[in-house]
């Protein structure tokens, strides 16, 4: 035993796992990149990346109890982290090419494409953090590294579900959900530098 705390990086066959892996791991973890259920479940973190297609992906997720994987440690209180198509599919459901997939249902709302001329929309940009966001805590003004072509571009507010959004082409879309023990991201923390690497040990800190 090493102390650490334990977090899954649930492989279901997206791609960007390694990058992901090490990231998490930089910030003074164990990391298991696995699809067993357990270990999932057991962990004191699971992360939920996501990389392509919001059906490829939802699919994938399915495929092995992904799904039911992310409810189960909701209902017990255990920290999720999404990333990116991670996060999408953690909503109702996505509409790509005019084919609509349901997605986790975990919130309300539809990834959809964003108005925008320029997409993807690739590279870095600032988010504007809810208030008292812990995700962003130290980190409120720095910029992240998206790519993506879709995103959610309505969602309510509730008393514990802390939204950060971010622009694009003039369109607004979610960046960021704090919601409970469920945290997620459209951008990359992987990807961002040193300001992903302090909003993966700003999770960390909640395990």
């Amino acid at each position: 035993m090493t102390g650490k705390k334990s977090v899954v990086v649930l492989d279901y066959g997206s791609g960007n796992i390694r990058s992901a892996e090490r990231a998490i791991a930089r910030a003074d973890v164990d990391v298991t990149v696995t699809v067993d259920r357990e270990a999932a479940l057991a962990a004191d973190g699971l992360v939920v990346p996501g990389v392509g297609a919001f059906a490829a992906c939802m699919d994938g997720l399915t495929s092995v109890g992904g799904q039911s994987i992310i409810a189960q440690r909701v209902a017990q209180g255990k920290p999720v982290l999404a990333i990116c198509v991670g996060h999408q599919v953690l909503f109702s459901a996505g509409v790509e090419h005019g084919v609509r997939a349901d997605g986790c249902g975990i919130w309300p709302g539809v990834v959809e494409e964003i108005q925008a001329e320029r997409l993807p929309h690739m590279g870095w940009n600032t988010v504007q953090p809810a208030a008292g966001s812990r995700l962003f805590a130290g980190i409120e003004n720095q910029r992240f590294y998206f790519v993506h072509s879709y995103g959610v571009r309505e969602l309510a507010p509730e008393p514990q579900r802390k939204i950060t959004w971010a622009e694009h082409g003039g369109d607004r879309f979610v960046a960021a959900v704090e919601d409970g023990v469920v945290w997620s991201t459209q951008f990359h923390p992987e990807k961002s530098g040193d300001a992903g690497a302090a909003l993966i040990k700003n999770w960390v800190a909640i395990l």
